[in-house]
């Protein structure tokens, strides 16, 4: 059975990790949230036992819902009476995405009334409603015109654990805190006998959190007081005691071996006294130990912090807590004098206050608290050696690195003037100049102030003929040599294996660190993502095409097929386009598109954003547009589309977009498929059509001057 739980945005990897972990059989990370594979007993426990949890839902029903009418009647249609009686309360929370219901308020009501209505047919009687604590909470989701129609059954948000009786002014939710101290890797540290820290810690959610993970506390026991969470008639009630009874044994085994390594501190005294009592609620009394001191003059004695801890906190940031840059450089001071050896996962407001702290970030995640988007750094160690302290004196490249390095300084001088001059801060500086070195290097430096350089490797595969030690020897001297000739760290280098499978490259996902960073391209920022997969979110070699449709936006109706992460489509809008139409198969894709609108301050209705088969959505649709950028894959094979083969499709699409451009109105056609053949005959029927492959391949990618091919096509 497939069901889904839903969390905090950034916190989708991790849950997904920890469904599998709790005993579904599948589970993969979705937009804030997991679809998870796996029997009624799998979800209960994760009712239970979920850290990282916000709802798990349950579906019932999913049905074909044009419409209200369709609405009520899909919910009408299900048999009430095997889910709650007619005595039972009810609630209903709905989540509404579309053009044919728009308002989630009123979509939960629809379904109130058809629950309602049905039972008191059935039975003669009717549930009443109670919003706050309901016997059976639905839930329901309406996309693409198909609603989902589920049991919520953990009767509500599971980031509550049941101990908070006081909190500060800007509470951290328990699911994002739990999210915290996995990313510092607490339940490890603390195996290996380490401490938890958090220097800023209010209300004490942290310490708290990370406390009962030690003690193996299941998350929903003081929740739910050991009773159902729900009384849906379908809930396992006898199976749900049966957890309860492993949790309380597991429980009890937990707070007796539990060691008293937890360390809180805070500026405000009202703080402390709120974190104290929330501590006897949890059942911690004299576990943790708190002092009422500013940041700055944090101390404890030398013999009670061992060794190795870790450091967390989560500094303020918010509107009504005013973030400060100095607080969080005395926060990295800190740290950095009291424990200096140990690890530290700081959920800072942004990139630029995660800067502020001084700390050197191996890994950074954007996730979400609540609506603030916010910058969680884990620094491993804190204050790590410096290379005097590592190396006595440099470490020699061999011949091999020497001969690479000495090429990506020619590289780098040969470019110099033309970055400079254009301001590009991202661009490739290494494609297989040596042929024995195979492998791509593309330089990102972030928008952060100071700006930190990144550089992404992707290896090509060789031939079976080169021994695997020969490739490994040669992959290592060209990694060597990048880290001389950029000065850059390990942590700051992603590399990846660029393979060729049937058909072409491989899009697969490679890493799951959510690691996002921010840089720019013109006047726009963009985020891009150089670990999670094979590309990076920017095609840099589209570079000038881009700038040419910022140039050519201003006061234009822009329409992007194929968009792929929206990076023109943020030049347009940043360009001044009057609007923007993105249209791309994939929901990440296009969420990914709307977090680059937003870095960029663009929003509304004139921004649309849409999740559809490129070509099928072109020919029903019956827009005008002056600009439009086509840059469609070689083949594609979703599931959710007919399959797309460029060199056969490109006469279809390019006469369908043609037909959607006003009066003289430009299409920019772009594709990378190195044995493409335009049919010029055939489009010639249609559209003035000229080739400009050469003015858009930018000098980092003359050594490749068939990256891609563009053409510039206007209606007859």
């Amino acid at each position: 059975m497939k069901f889904y739980v839903s969390c905090g945005k950034g916190l989708e990897y991790l849950l997904a990790d920890e469904l599998v972990a709790l005993g579904c059989a599948r589970a993969t990370a979705a937009l804030a949230g997991a679809n998870a594979e796996g029997e009624l007993i799998d979800a209960q426990r994760a009712v239970l036992w979920s850290r990282l949890a916000s709802r798990v839902l349950w579906p019932i029903a999913e049905f074909d819902c044009p419409n209200e009418n369709a609405l009520y009647a899909g919910v009408a249609a299900i048999d009430w009476t095997e889910h709650l009686t007619a005595n039972d309360t009810i609630a209903v929370d709905a989540h509404v995405s579309g053009t044919a219901i728009t308002h989630a308020r009123y979509a939960a009501q629809r379904v109130k009334d058809a629950v309602v209505d049905t039972l008191r047919a059935r039975t003669g009687a009717r549930p009443d409603v109670d919003v706050d604590a309901p016997d059976v909470r639905l839930n329901l989701v309406v996309r693409k015109n198909r609603a989902i129609v589920s049991i919520d059954l953990g009767g509500g948000s599971l980031h509550r654990r049941g101990w908070r009786q006081k909190q500060g002014e800007a509470p951290l939710k328990e699911n994002l805190a739990a999210a915290v101290l996995l990313r510092g890797g607490w339940p490890a540290v603390y195996a290996e006998g380490g401490a938890l820290l958090d220097p800023m810690c209010g209300s004490g959610t942290l310490l708290i959190e990370g406390a009962l993970m030690a003690a193996d506390v299941a998350p929903g026991l003081l929740r739910h007081e050991g009773l159902p969470p729900t009384r849906w008639r379908g809930f396992d009630a006898a199976l749900w005691r049966t957890l309860c009874e492993q949790a309380r044994a597991r429980e009890d085994a937990g707070r007796a071996a539990l060691r008293p390594v937890f360390y809180g501190s805070d500026l405000d005294p009202h703080a402390i006294r709120a974190a104290r009592d929330n501590e006897v609620m949890a059942g911690l009394a004299g576990v943790i130990q708190w002092q009422a001191a500013a940041v700055e003059q944090l101390q404890w004695p030398a013999d009670a912090l061992p060794a190795n801890g870790v450091a967390v906190c989560n500094p303020p940031y918010d509107a009504r807590l005013a973030a400060d840059p100095a607080l969080y450089r005395a926060l990295g001071n800190s740290l950095k004098r009291l424990v200096p050896q140990w690890r530290a996962s700081l959920l800072c407001g942004d990139a630029d206050l995660a800067q502020a702290t001084g700390l050197r970030a191996q890994k950074k995640y954007q996730v979400f608290n609540g609506a603030i988007e916010c910058s969680l750094i884990v620094c491993d160690p804190v204050a790590p050696p410096t290379r005097a302290q590592t190396e006595a004196e440099p470490v020699a490249l061999s011949e091999g690195a020497q001969m690479v390095a000495n090429r990506l300084r020619k590289n780098l001088h040969k470019l110099k003037r033309w970055r400079q001059r254009e301001g590009v801060s991202c661009y490739r500086a290494y494609d297989a100049d040596l042929p024995e070195y195979a492998a791509a290097i593309d330089v990102y430096e972030t928008a952060s102030e100071p700006a930190e350089l990144w550089l992404h490797v992707q290896e090509y595969a060789a031939p079976a003929s080169i021994p695997e030690a020969d490739q490994r020897r040669r992959l290592n001297e060209l990694l060597a040599a990048a880290r001389e000739a950029f000065a850059v760290p390990r942590e700051r280098i992603a590399l990846k294996t660029r393979a060729r499978g049937k058909g072409g490259s491989k899009y697969g996902r490679f890493d799951r660190r959510g690691e996002v960073l921010v840089v720019r391209e013109g006047a726009a920022r963009l985020r891009v993502n150089l670990h999670d997969y094979l590309d990076t979110g920017l095609f840099l070699d589209h570079r000038p095409l881009r700038l040419r449709i910022a140039e050519e936006a201003r006061g234009r109706r822009f329409l992007n097929l194929f968009a792929y992460t929206g990076a023109a489509t943020v030049h347009a809008a940043v360009g001044g386009a009057a609007q923007t139409t993105t249209v791309d198969l994939s929901a990440t894709y296009l969420q990914w598109c709307s977090d680059n609108l937003r870095e960029n301050g663009i929003g509304g209705a004139e921004h649309r954003l849409v999740q559809a088969d490129a070509v099928a959505w072109l020919e029903a649709d019956r827009g005008r547009y002056d600009l439009i950028f086509c840059d469609p894959p070689t083949f594609s094979n979703s599931a959710r589309a007919d399959d797309f083969d460029i060199q056969r499709e490109h006469v279809r699409l390019l006469r369908a977009a043609v037909a959607r451009l006003a009066d003289n109105g430009v299409l920019y056609f772009s594709n990378n498929f190195r044995r493409f053949r335009l049919d010029d005959e055939a489009v010639a029927a249609f559209a003035d059509c000229q080739e400009i492959s050469a003015e858009t391949i930018p000098p980092d990618f003359a050594r490749d001057a068939r990256i891609h091919r563009c053409w510039r096509l206007q209606p007859r």
